[in-house]
């Protein structure tokens, strides 16, 4: 793909869920990144949209303005403001679409349009070292779980989703059911370290290169249901094994198809991506198979691996570059898929 050799300084704006997030990128260096974590949600146990929108509206424009002095950058020296179009929440979308809109409309710069899950795989070019092309990315979170075929920054196919449920869902669903609070995947993992995978689940057995994880939830519901009414503490009992046991098997799964797509595609050039890719157990499956596999690995900062505005800030340098931009009758698509901007 062929670029330009125009300098740029982008803002970009991330509000696809229940992160307010803004960044600056200076000629392809991100130089802020700041994120505004929604609490509210914890004690319902998801994200509930409504909130999350109300949530958006009061931190975007603090955000955004910490992010421009962070960066060292007024906003009369933008050349571009980026958002993410999709796909997410609707009403978190319209937040960062039409704050994204009028700062451009009033500053009379260019818009750029971003899908939230091509900025997950471009988070691995924001920092070195980066990919060779084209290389594979599991991407996972808690609302996708692919596996993407990258030929370049451009060009992406889905070569692998999931049927029913993501990933990140699984762990926070079935943290429900250990009586964890929400988000449940990073409590998991921490409790894992101190317990082991003795306990066995059955994976789901689903043809080519797709995931499936509801049948995984359903068989974790009905054996603590089960073990629950042999011995009441059962859960308390056993928690670090249990979190052990459901980590490991949801890590298994995904490098078990991970696996089979670098064969089918003939490619060793692996990475992930996605709030799930700061799973500890999940990367160091991933660097294991760098030594038994003679994979080349990729795992991007912590802070581009959970929604953030630098990954959108590094898609956008490069539809910046292309001159792929976006005009003001622009409208968020909640269902966007990988390959549509």
């Amino acid at each position: 793909m062929a670029f330009t050799n125009k300098s740029s300084i982008i803002l970009a704006i991330e509000s696809s869920c229940d992160d307010t997030a803004a960044a600056v990128i200076v000629n392809g260096k991100v130089k802020s990144n700041l994120v505004a974590n929604q609490t509210i949600h914890k004690s319902y146990g998801g994200v509930i949209p409504e909130l999350a929108s109300r949530e958006h509206h009061q931190n975007i424009v603090p955000v955004v303005h910490k992010a421009l002095e962070s960066a060292g950058i007024t906003k009369g020296q933008l050349d571009a403001i980026a958002f993410t179009q999709g796909p997410g929440l609707l009403g978190s979308l319209l937040v960062g679409c039409s704050f994204a809109k009028g700062l451009a409309l009033s500053l009379d710069i260019p818009l750029i349009g971003v899908n939230h899950m091509e900025a997950h795989v471009l988070a691995h070019f924001v920092d070195d070292p980066i990919p060779s092309l084209p290389f594979l990315c599991l991407t996972v979170s808690g609302g996708h779980t692919q596996i993407v075929k990258v030929s370049d920054v451009s060009k992406m196919q889905v070569i692998g989703t999931t049927r029913d449920d993501a990933a990140g869902e699984a762990f926070d669903k079935i943290g429900k059911y250990l009586g964890l609070e929400y988000p449940a995947g990073p409590i998991i993992d921490k409790l894992a370290k101190d317990g082991t995978p003795k306990f066995t689940f059955t994976k789901p057995h689903i043809e080519g290169l797709g995931f499936s994880f509801s049948g995984l939830k359903t068989a974790v519901l009905y054996f603590l249901r089960d073990q629950v009414k042999k011995d009441k503490k059962f859960i308390a009992n056993n928690l670090n094994d249990l979190c052990a046991s459901i980590q490991y098997t949801i890590v298994t799964i995904l490098m078990e198809k991970l696996e089979m797509a670098s064969i089918q595609e003939e490619i060793q050039e692996i990475g992930i991506a996605g709030g799930v890719s700061a799973n500890s157990a999940l990367r160091a499956a991933l660097l294991e198979r760098k030594n038994s596999l003679g994979w080349n690995t990729y795992i991007p900062a912590f802070e581009y691996c959970t929604d953030n505005a630098g990954m959108i800030a590094m898609a956008a340098h490069y539809k910046y570059l292309r001159g792929v931009f976006v005009n003001q009758s622009v409208v968020p698509n909640p269902r966007l898929k990988i390959g549509q901007l």
